[in-house]
């Protein structure tokens, strides 16, 4: 049954200060009258003595239990109680409250921190006598409402070429219902995290690491293709809303997610380096081509029109053929002066 068919009760309960303060009252008061029993059976009345000595014993014995209804709620926390297996009410006020005695905070982080630290220490303690104490267990039975940072390291996934890469992410979030928090999913925690490695394989796939053709930077739109590598804002951005759907079931939100690794696996890192040097090369190559040959266009132009020189179509090509040479060579180019006729 999901906590949607509860019925959530997160009013402000009775303050702790009036609590403690009744509930000393009640145990001065007890006190006083168990002596008040005793001195009456001393002296001979034993039946009122007696019913006194009952009456304060069990007036104690109420005030020692109701101690325990004390609790303590941090600025930007939450309190999950459940009574008698069933859900009792959330307190998200911080201060000092008074509730159900029988209560029970509910905090699935604080039951697996316990269980982790207490196996460490009976494995400590098979190999050292100064083992730490479960006193330094650090963990707290309220739920926090602060926001978080989950990094979950790297994972090798496949984009939507196939090619391997491995990629990164850093979500920040925090609970937004801790009632859901505690009763719709085992582990809170555990369930981000899952979600997270799920939703950065699936948004990866489907995107190309890096464009493999260069030729034409848009399509016939006009939008140029996302890729992981050009537009990881906006991947980034999918991801967050995607995350946001799934977890929404256990009252988690996402403020933000964001890439912080990405690159080629090991295995092809090397041939898609060697890719990007010859895509490198090829554009770099393409330009200096395009502008030789507007440059070569402009000075035969320039010569014609001018009617410095006439030249024929066998001695443009050559003239082409030349400049062509020294304005491409990626190395300086030796010029040989014609002192003859160019005939």
């Amino acid at each position: 049954m999901e906590i949607k068919d509860l019925k959530v009760v997160n009013q402000k309960p009775m303050s702790g200060f009036a609590a403690l303060f009744l509930n000393l009252t009640v145990t001065f008061a007890s006190i006083l009258v168990s002596i008040l029993g005793g001195i009456l059976i001393d002296k001979g009345s034993k039946a009122a003595g007696i019913i006194l000595l009952i009456v304060g014993i069990l007036c104690f014995a109420a005030s020692c239990i109701i101690y325990a209804g004390l609790r303590i709620v941090p600025p930007n926390h939450a309190l999950v109680l459940e009574l008698f297996g069933n859900y009792y009410r959330t307190i998200e006020d911080a201060g000092f409250f008074f509730v159900n005695p029988f209560s029970n905070a509910v905090n699935p982080a604080y039951d697996r921190a316990k269980s982790e630290a207490e196996a460490k220490i009976k494995a400590m303690a098979m190999t050292n006598s100064n083992a730490v104490p479960a006193a330094e267990i650090d963990a707290k039975k309220s739920i926090s409402l602060k926001a978080m940072t989950l990094d979950n390291g790297i994972q090798k996934v496949n984009d939507v070429l196939g090619n391997p890469i491995v990629i990164g992410a850093v979500v920040i979030w925090r609970v937004t219902d801790p009632t859901k928090a505690v009763f719709n999913v085992e582990n809170y925690r555990d369930y981000i995290s899952i979600q997270t490695d799920s939703t950065v394989r699936n948004i990866a796939r489907l995107y190309p690491y890096d464009v493999v053709d260069d030729d034409d930077d848009d399509d016939n739109s006009g939008k140029a293709e996302k890729t992981l590598r050009g537009s990881s804002l906006e991947i980034a951005d999918s991801m967050k809303v995607e995350l946001e759907k799934r977890v929404a079931f256990a009252g988690l939100a996402i403020e933000e997610v964001r890439i912080t690794h990405l690159a080629y696996s090991e295995e092809i890192a090397a041939a898609m380096l060697q890719r990007q040097q010859a895509s490198a090369i090829i554009a770099a190559r393409k330009k200096i081509v395009d502008g030789a040959v507007s440059m070569v266009k402009m000075a035969i132009d320039s010569l014609s029109e001018e009617e410095i020189v006439v030249l024929d179509e066998e001695r443009k090509a050559q003239m082409v053929s030349n400049l062509l040479v020294v304005l491409c060579s990626n190395k300086d180019t030796q010029p040989i002066v014609n002192s003859g006729s160019i005939y």
